[in-house]
C-alpha cells in the first residue's frame, strides 16, 4: 500500500523552530489554524504544532492508488454568498477558497422504504417540507420559526465563552432572559410537541449524524444550529477539502509563524501553577509562555497535562461531566470511471433502517450484528469540479457509519497498517456489509469498484489524536452544551482552549471557536479592528 504524497505543512525538526515564539498551537484542525492565522494578523509569531503527516485535522485530504479522498469535510453550508461564515473563510484563505454548489436536492433521507429529502433556499426547504407532508404544514412553519429564533440564542452562548468569570456573573440574568428553554432541551422532545408524525420528525432530523447523537440523546441547540446551516444548501471546496489548511497556512507564515506536522506533543509544561511551553515526544523543550491546545478537551486534560495540576485546578471533576462522541467506520472507494459516467449525484445520502433513530442506535450498540443505525454516503468526486483535473478517468466515493470504539480496544496501542489478520478480517467484514448499502443504491456500481479500504477508530485515534476515535469531541448533549467551563478560557495562567469541543461541532463550529480564543485572549478593543476588515 503507497503512501499518501498529499501533504500540508513543513515537517518538524528542533534546528527549524524559531528561536522564540508568541504562542504555541497543539493541532492544526480548523480552530488551531484560525486562531493562529488570526493571532499572526495582529502580529503574533505563531508556531502550530500538528503530530499527523499532514495539517488540517479533519480538513485534511489524502491520496492513495490514483485517488483522493477528504476525511471530514463531506460539505459546508452557509458559503454561497457574503454570510459571517463565508467573509471569515474568504478572509483567512485572503479569498484563494472556492466553493461549489452540491445538487439542488443536497440530503436525500432513506427512511425504512421511504424516501425524504431536503432542498436548498429557505423557503425551497419549507416548501418541500409541506409537499412531502401536506397535513403537517403547520408544524413545518412553526418548526421554521424555531430555526429563525435560534440565531440570537446561538449569539448569546458564543458571547458567553469569551467572558471572564466576573461578567459571566453580572450577565447571567439578561443572558437567562434572552435564551429560551428550549434549546437546552432534547432535540426529540421539542420537536414531538409540533407533530406526532414520526416520518417528519425522521426527515427534519435526517442529519443527525453530522453531530453524532440521535434525536432523543441531542441538544436542540445544536440541531437547531446544523439545520439553519443547510438551509441554502450544501457546498464543497473546489480542489479538495486539503484546500482549506493550505490556503490559510500562508497568513500564519506572513508574521513569521510556521506549521510543522510529524510535530508530536508529550505534555504541556507548568511550573509554578503557570504554563512554559511544550516538551515534544523526542524530549525537545520548546518554551513559551503561551499554549492554545485545539487537541480536544479529553486530550487536554486527561493526557498532556500533569495529573497534579489538573487535580489542583479541578479539571478531573469537570472532566467527569462530559464524554466522547462515537467512533465511526469510514469507508473509502475508487472507481476507474467518471461521476458523470457512473451516474454518481453530488447529494449525500443517508440510510436508516426506521424512523425510529435512537431505538436503531441502541440495537446497534446491543448487537454488533443490527442493521446500522445511519449510513451516509458522499461522492466527493462528484462534488468538486477540479476534480477530473487532478485524477483524470476516476470517481470516488466514502462511506461513513458508527463503530463504538469498544469493538476494536483489544488492538488499542498496535501500529497502523500492522494490527494483523483477526483485524483485517474484522474490518473487511465491517466493509463488505457497508459496501452492500451502496450496490442496494446504485446498482449500477457492482462489480466496477476498483479499490476500496476500510477505517475504523483506531485509524482515527493514530492519525487525529482522538483517544476513543471520537468524530466529533464532546457528545453534544444538552448538559454538555451547559458546561460553562468549556470555552476558550482555562484557570491555567497561559493555557487557551479551541476547537470543537469549546463551542460546537463541524468545521465551521471550530472556525467560529478560533475566533472567540482570539477575542478572548486580546480582548475586545484589540480584536474589533480586525473584525471590522473580516466582516466590513
Amino acid at each position: 500500500m503507497k503512501p499518501s504524497t498529499l501533504r500540508i505543512g513543513y515537517r518538524y525538526r528542533p534546528n527549524r523552530l524559531a528561536p522564540e515564539y508568541d504562542a504555541l498551537v497543539i493541532g492544526s484542525g480548523i480552530g488551531g489554524l484560525t486562531t493562529a492565522a488570526l493571532l499572526s494578523e495582529l502580529g503574533w509569531k505563531v508556531c502550530v504544532l500538528e503530530q499527523h503527516y499532514t495539517a488540517g485535522g479533519y480538513t485534511h485530504s489524502y491520496d492513495r492508488e490514483g485517488y483522493e479522498w477528504d476525511v471530514g469535510v463531506h460539505y459546508i453550508g452557509d458559503v454561497g454568498v457574503k454570510t459571517r461564515t463565508r467573509k471569515l473563510f474568504d478572509f483567512l484563505s485572503d479569498g484563494k477558497l472556492e466553493w461549489a454548489p452540491m445538487d439542488e436536492e443536497y440530503d436525500r433521507f432513506y427512511v425504512g422504504d421511504k424516501v425524504f429529502c431536503a432542498r436548498a433556499g429557505k423557503q425551497e426547504f419549507r416548501d418541500n417540507l409541506v409537499k412531502q407532508f401536506p397535513a403537517e404544514e403547520k408544524a413545518i412553519d412553526r418548526y421554521m420559526q424555531l430555526l429563525a429564533g435560534v440565531g440570537g440564542a446561538l449569539q448569546m452562548i458564543a458571547m458567553e465563552r469569551v467572558m471572564k468569570p466576573w461578567q459571566k456573573a453580572l450577565s447571567g440574568p439578561y443572558r437567562k432572559w434572552k435564551t429560551p428553554d428550549h434549546i437546552y432541551r432534547k432535540t426529540y422532545d421539542v420537536l414531538s410537541e409540533l407533530t406526532d408524525d414520526q416520518d417528519l420528525i425522521a426527515t427534519l432530523c435526517g442529519q443527525w449524524g453530522d453531530m453524532g447523537l440521535p434525536p432523543k440523546q441531542s441538544a436542540f441547540i445544536v440541531h437547531a444550529m446544523i439545520a439553519r446551516h443547510y438551509l441554502y444548501g450544501g457546498f464543497y471546496p473546489v480542489g479538495g477539502s486539503w484546500r482549506i489548511a493550505d490556503s490559510i497556512i500562508p497568513k500564519i507564515q506572513k508574521s513569521g509563524g510556521e506549521v510543522f506536522t510529524y510535530a508530536s506533543v508529550k505534555r504541556i509544561l507548568v511550573e509554578n501553577g503557570e504554563v512554559q511551553g511544550v516538551e515534544m515526544s523526542d524530549g525537545h523543550r520548546i518554551e513559551c509562555p503561551v499554549v492554545i491546545s485545539s487537541a480536544g478537551i479529553d486530550n487536554t486534560f486527561c493526557h498532556l497535562l500533569p495529573d497534579d495540576v489538573v487535580k489542583a485546578t479541578s479539571y478531573d471533576r469537570q472532566m467527569e461531566q462530559v464524554q466522547p462522541s462515537m467512533g465511526h467506520i469510514g469507508i473509502y472507494i475508487g472507481l476507474q470511471k467518471t461521476a458523470e459516467e457512473l451516474e454518481l449525484p453530488s447529494t449525500n445520502f443517508w440510510i436508516y433502517p426506521s424512523n425510529d433513530y435512537d431505538g436503531a442506535v441502541q440495537a446497534f450498540m446491543e448487537d454488533a450484528n443490527a442493521p446500522f443505525p445511519v449510513v451516509y454516503v458522499s461522492f466527493p468526486s462528484a462534488k468538486d469540479p477540479d476534480y477530473l483535473n487532478r485524477h483524470p478517468g476516476t470517481a470516488t466515493i466514502e462511506i461513513v457509519a458508527p463503530a463504538p470504539y469498544h469493538w476494536f480496544e483489544q488492538w488499542k496501542g498496535t501500529t497502523w497498517g500492522k494490527r494483523g489478520e483477526e483485524y483485517e478480517q474484522f474490518k473487511a467484514e465491517l466493509g463488505e456489509r457497508l459496501m452492500r448499502h451502496l450496490y442496494d443504491k446504485l446498482p449500477q456500481l457492482e462489480g466496477r469498484v476498483d479499490y476500496y479500504e476500510v477505517s475504523t477508530p483506531l485509524s482515527t485515534e493514530w492519525f487525529s489524536g482522538y483517544q476513543r476515535g471520537e468524530l466529533y469531541g464532546l457528545d453534544h448533549t444538552p448538559e454538555r452544551l451547559q458546561q460553562d467551563w468549556l470555552g476558550p478560557r482555562t484557570r491555567i495562567p497561559g493555557l487557551w482552549l479551541t476547537g470543537q469541543d469549546t463551542l460546537t461541532c463541524g468545521v465551521t463550529g471550530a472556525m467560529m471557536a478560533g475566533m472567540l480564543t482570539v477575542t478572548a485572549m486580546v480582548g475586545m478593543r484589540k480584536i474589533s479592528p480586525l473584525m471590522k476588515r473580516i466582516y466590513g
